[in-house]
């Protein structure tokens, strides 16, 4: 009986077979780690999260870890940064930027009970008390928390009090920075401090009470 020649295909060279994507994997390992960090947080509290921790939950090594990120907090930080930017991407730019309708109280009302809203969010709230907590003992992170998280939301309340400065609902010589800190700071103080209810009666009132001041009318 004659022997059957082999059909198969050699091996390719090795410079021919195809690369795994380095970048693509270590995508994957920061998406992981990112989405580790932020559930630990939420599920033990910042003080008990640790970088061991992280990597177990997230399926990496610690070392990988501490090749990009030198602390949790610098971890939870990006973390933070990342869920802002893929809800961004998903419900589109225009759900985070403040309205002109051309009433300056209804929209500044519109934008702070939406901020209520996603501070009450378990997605953001554990992990935004801890980084405001960290950033207050931990000065470098804390100017970068206010540099990449807080000045563009600021930013965007201080042009929206610009615009009602050229329409003529506020006055022309207030400075809208220091202005809107009469609704932002009290709002975050309240929120981080738990100092009374947090709801969009409170937001309403702030803004009322920054518009028309507490003299009699």
């Amino acid at each position: 009986m004659a022997t059957q020649k082999s059909t198969s295909v050699p091996d390719a060279p090795a410079a021919e077979r195809p690369h795994p994507d380095a970048t693509r994997r270590s995508q994957r390992s920061r998406q992981a780690i990112y989405d580790a960090a932020l559930a630990l947080v939420g599920e033990v509290g910042y003080p008990k999260t640790t970088i061991e921790g992280i990597a177990a939950r997230a399926g990496v090594g610690k070392q990988t870890i501490y090749r990009w990120w030198s602390s949790k907090a610098d971890v939870l930080l990006e973390a933070f940064l990342d869920l802002g930017d893929r809800l961004v991407e998903a419900h589109g730019a225009g759900a985070y930027t403040i309205p002109d309708t051309g009433d300056v109280a209804a929209d500044l009302k519109t934008v702070l009970r939406a901020t209520v809203d996603e501070l009450r969010d378990p997605r953001f709230e554990a992990p935004y008390r801890a980084l405001a907590a960290e950033g207050v003992v931990n000065e470098e992170l804390g100017r970068t928390f206010v540099t990449r998280l807080l000045e563009p939301s600021l930013q965007l309340h201080a042009d929206r009090l610009r615009a009602a400065q050229r329409a003529g609902q506020v006055r022309q010589d207030i400075d809208p920075r220091i202005a809107l800190e009469l609704f932002v700071s009290p709002l975050a103080q309240r929120w981080l401090q738990h100092t009374g209810p947090f709801s969009h009666a409170y937001t309403d009132t702030l803004v009322d009470y920054a518009l028309h001041g507490l003299a009699p009318r």
